[in-house]
């Protein structure tokens, strides 16, 4: 999506601030220098600064103008916030959040699926299987079919704040998704547990697809953890997903 000047504004700043470019409690360059450094007037200049206060990466006050905040303050439930922090690079503190949360909103939200789905919902999340399965035995991209496979079992809970959120888990889930695919096998071992999930909620039975998401969730844990062990470098998230060689 092309952003206009506002945007990149924000981008700019935003990712500067994230990247650790501007000190926790440090100013951010005056007005006058951004203006120049960027090529924008100070009306955008002042609008960006309000859009990072909103997402909590910057305060102001009387006499002290515009400070950087520290990443505790940060709304992590923001697509921009988390695209920045995936283009300055993954952490192993992120990713260990990024699992705790998994475990506590989609066991949840899938115990919904399993008694709200429309046919309209099962039958999205089946196509995304069938992506998955393609990709996996005639190679592609898996990554983006097991994206849509869990952002439409959460569509599927028919709730209106968890479908929200989804907005934002999305970048965060295909984090898991691109660690879980780079290991030899990983998408293959875990198509059959994707569809125990699935036929969980077809079938209506919230007991049994917590148990299988539970399952997945935590095969996923424990291929980040291995990942991270090994110091190999993670993946930067601005690019392309992944792709699969054939079966």
């Amino acid at each position: 999506m092309i952003k206009n000047v506002h945007g990149n504004t924000v981008d700019h700043l935003g990712e500067a601030i994230v990247a650790g470019r501007y000190a926790v409690g440090a100013s951010i360059p005056p007005e006058p220098v951004l203006c120049q450094e960027l090529g924008v007037s100070r009306t955008v200049v002042r609008e960006a600064v309000k859009s990072l206060i909103a997402k909590g990466l910057m305060t102001t006050g009387p006499k002290v103008g515009a400070r950087v905040l520290s990443e505790d303050h940060w709304n992590w439930f923001d697509p921009d916030v988390i695209a920045w922090q995936t283009k300055a690079g993954l952490t192993p503190e992120f990713l260990r959040d990024l699992q705790d949360l998994r475990r506590v909103v989609e066991p949840a939200a899938v115990r919904l699926a399993a008694q709200r789905a429309t046919a309209q919902d099962i039958a999205e999340v089946e196509a995304a299987f069938a992506g998955m399965k393609r990709a996996v035995e005639e190679g592609g991209d898996y990554v983006t079919y097991d994206l849509r496979f869990h952002l439409g079992l959460l569509r599927a809970c028919r709730n209106r704040m968890l479908i929200q959120m989804s907005k934002a888990l999305g970048a965060l889930l295909r984090t898991s998704f691109e660690l879980s695919t780079s290991k030899k096998g990983g998408a293959a071992s875990s198509l059959a547990l994707h569809r125990s999930v699935l036929d969980a909620v077809k079938a209506r039975n919230p007991d049994q697809a917590e148990k299988a998401i539970l399952i997945l969730i935590d095969g996923a844990h424990e291929d980040i953890e291995q990942v991270l062990a090994s110091r190999r470098r993670l993946p930067r998230l601005n690019t392309p997903a992944s792709v699969l060689k054939a079966a």
